[in-house]
This record gives C-alpha cells, structure tokens and sequence, in this order.
C-alpha cells in the first residue's frame, strides 16, 4: 500500500499519471514508488535539506518545487553509485532504478514541473545477458509424478492442477490465482486469463489441463460453503477463500523441493519459463504463437 499522504504532490501525480493513464499493474506502481521515494531521500540528505542520517527517518511530503528543479544530472549519477557501493545493487537493479528515474524526469519535464531534464544522458551499466532457466522435459515429468504420488498431501489435486496448469499453459502468479471457474470453457476446452495491463487473452487447455482442473474440482468445496466473494474462485486456500500469491509460491516451493530440484534455481516465474520452453521445443509452437500464448507485448522478450 502507496502511503500517498507521505509523497510529494508530482509524485503524487507521475503514480496516477503510470497507474490511470498508463493502465501500469499494481505492483509496477508500487516498485516506481519505492524507487523514486528512496532517490528523492538520498537527495534531500545530500543536499542537507534534512538533519536526518537514517533514510527511514528522512520525511519528503514536503518536497519542494524549487529543490527538484535544481537536481542534476551528477546528482542522479551519485545516487546510483551509492545505490551501487553502500548496498551493493547488482546492474540489473541498478538499470531499473535507471529506468524509473528516466520516466519520472520525462513526466516532470513534459509536465513543466521543472524547466529542465537532468536525466536525459543517464547511462546505466549493461546488463549480463543471461537466458531464463527452465525445468527439462524429464525433470518437468518428475515434478508432476512427486506431486501426484504424495498420499499424505490432502490438497494433492488442487496443487497438480496448480502445477500442470502452470507447466501447460505458460500463465503468470497473478494470472493463475484470478482465475475464475467462469473463465474456463470446458466445451472448448480453453479459458480466458487477465494479464498485464488488465489484458485479456484466451489460453487454449491441452488434455492434461483440463484433466487436471476437473479431478480438482471433483475435490472443491461447494459454493454454499464459500462466501460469496470467492464463489467463482478456481483455486481455493485452506481458509475457503481465494488462493494467494504467496500460497502458490509456497506450494511450488515445497513441491519443487520434495522433487528433489534447486529451489535457489527455479521459482514460480521458472515454470512459465518451462512452459514456453516445452512448446516451443517439444510441441512445435512458433514465436508468434508462443507471444500471444504468453502475453508478451515484444517479440524480442518471447525470443529470450
């Protein structure tokens, strides 16, 4: 949660401007906040406008005009060496605080907040080209088995499904956990998913998923023991009510562990990663189609 009342009012209007506007996700708006909240501290304590040495302790609502305006270029240079240097932010971080701090100097600029743009020339250091890491085909195979032959696990076919769903139809956390029975068409076996940016697209259901999602929904508490709100959920937690985020990436963890694979090494985002991967190797799905499959706005990102 965004404390709005502790911003300055053209952050303020940048985080509308990204959320409204831009139709940013949650989470993007969230990691612009913390980001400039943190630069704009850095500034006030390098440019003693507070007595405070603790960043937690530095206020910015009161962040003036006058004091943005005079930031420059060396200022956001310092920030990032400091960013680099006193807590050790890998390139990668310190490209996407790069990034953020380029996007709110144009906003600001454009917005005549401030007469020029100090970050117009801002170099961020290259990133390693790495590519994704992705489950195999056999240890895929053996992730599901593991799964599936725990006798103990009382939530076993809501977790397969969890996991087939992710490993067959390359979907994000979010998506998988929004996912209402109202969204899936058993008839034509496809569903429909709501991405980033709140958009929309179909993903076609092979038989393993579909197989999956209905041995699950053998075993789901009927709508009369849910509370409305969460009638429509696909998956459900413990408590009845719509599965979290962190539930999901607790019950990947644990199975990917009691599988006997890297935990360090794979993650949710990596079974999304083996999706894609999967298709493209073994069920000869072109780029193109893989795009619209993943929900990817470049092509260059599928191509990765």
């Amino acid at each position: 949660m965004i404390d709005i009342d502790r911003n300055p009012m053209f952050l303020n209007k940048f985080l509308d401007y990204q959320s409204v506007t831009l139709n940013k996700s949650p989470n993007s708006v969230k990691e612009y906040n913390y980001d400039l909240v943190r630069f704009l501290k850095y500034i006030s304590y390098k440019k003693k406008l507070t007595d405070k040495k603790n960043f937690d302790e530095i206020e910015i609502h009161d962040f003036s005009l006058e004091a943005l305006d005079s930031i420059t270029e060396d200022d956001i240079q310092s920030y990032l060496f400091f960013m680099a240097n006193n807590y050790e932010s890998k390139p990668a971080t310190i490209s996407r605080k790069a990034s953020t701090i380029r996007i709110f100097f144009k906003f600001l600029h454009k917005r005549k907040f401030i007469s020029n743009n100090p970050a117009l020339d801002i170099e961020t250091p290259k990133r390693e080209k790495r590519l994704p890491k992705y489950l195999s085909l056999a240890e895929s195979e053996k992730l599901l088995t593991t799964i599936n032959d725990d006798e103990k696990d009382r939530n076993k076919p809501r977790d397969f499904a969890i996991i087939t769903v992710f490993l067959n139809c390359g979907i994000r956390l979010s998506e998988l956990v929004g996912i209402n029975i109202s969204n899936i068409d058993f008839t034509e076996n496809k569903m429909t998913v709501i991405g980033k940016g709140n958009k929309e697209r179909t993903i076609y259901l092979n038989d393993s998923s579909i197989r999956a999602i209905k041995s699950y929904m053998a075993t789901r508490p009927p709508k009369e023991k849910l509370k409305e709100a969460d009638q429509d959920a696909l998956f459900l937690s413990e408590r009845l009510e719509r599965i979290s985020n962190r539930t999901v990436q607790y019950i990947v963890k644990r199975e990917l562990a009691k599988a006997g694979l890297d935990t360090r090494k794979y993650s949710v985002h990596k079974l999304r990663h083996t999706a894609a991967t999967l298709m493209y190797q073994y069920g000869q799905v072109d780029i193109r189609a893989l795009q619209e499959l993943l929900g990817h706005e470049s092509i260059s990102t599928t191509q990765i």
